[in-house]
C-alpha cells in the first residue's frame, strides 16, 4: 500500500511540474498554425494572378463568388495569425482559422489526396485546442484578463 501511495505520490508531483511547461507549450502551438496559415497567405499575395486563376477554376468556394472568396480567404490567412501569434482576440482568430480550414478542405475536397485531409484535419484539431482551452497565460488576452479583473 506504502508503494501505491508513494508512486501516486510522485506521479502528482510530475504533474505538477508539467503545468510549468503549459505556457510554452500554447505559445508553440500559435506559432505553429500561425506559420503555417500566414505562409499559405503571403504565397497568394506574391502569385495573385494564380490566386486569382485557382479560385476561379479548381476551388470551389460555396456561395461567394471567386474573387471575392479569393481576397476574403487571403486576408483572414494574413489577419488572424497576427491574432494567434500575440494571443489578442486569440479565440476568434482560432474560430475564423477553424472557418477557413473546413471551407478550404471542403472547396477543394476532391482535388486533396489523404495526406491532404489529413493535415487539414490535423490544423482543425489543434486549432479546436486554442478555441476551447485559450491561449495560455503567455498571450495578450492573459494579459488583458488580469488586468480587467483589477478593476
Amino acid at each position: 500500500m506504502k508503494l501505491l501511495s508513494n508512486g501516486l505520490k510522485l506521479y502528482y508531483q510530475i504533474s505538477g511540474w508539467l503545468l510549468y511547461a503549459a505556457p510554452a507549450l500554447d505559445l508553440g502551438l500559435r506559432l505553429f498554425l500561425a506559420n503555417v496559415f500566414f505562409k499559405s497567405g503571403l504565397t497568394k499575395i506574391q502569385t495573385w494572378d494564380s490566386t486569382l486563376y485557382l479560385f476561379r477554376e479548381e476551388y470551389k468556394v460555396p456561395l461567394l463568388p471567386p474573387e471575392f472568396a479569393a481576397w476574403l480567404g487571403t486576408g483572414a490567412e494574413l489577419a488572424f495569425p497576427a491574432l494567434l501569434v500575440f494571443g489578442l482576440f486569440g479565440r476568434f482568430g482560432a474560430l475564423g482559422l477553424t472557418i477557413l480550414n473546413a471551407v478550404a478542405a471542403y472547396s477543394y475536397y476532391d482535388q486533396l489526396s489523404e495526406a491532404g485531409l489529413n493535415q487539414h484535419l490535423y490544423w482543425g484539431l489543434l486549432l479546436a485546442v486554442l478555441l476551447v482551452h485559450g491561449m495560455g497565460k503567455w498571450s495578450a488576452d492573459a494579459w488583458l484578463e488580469k488586468h480587467r479583473s483589477r478593476r
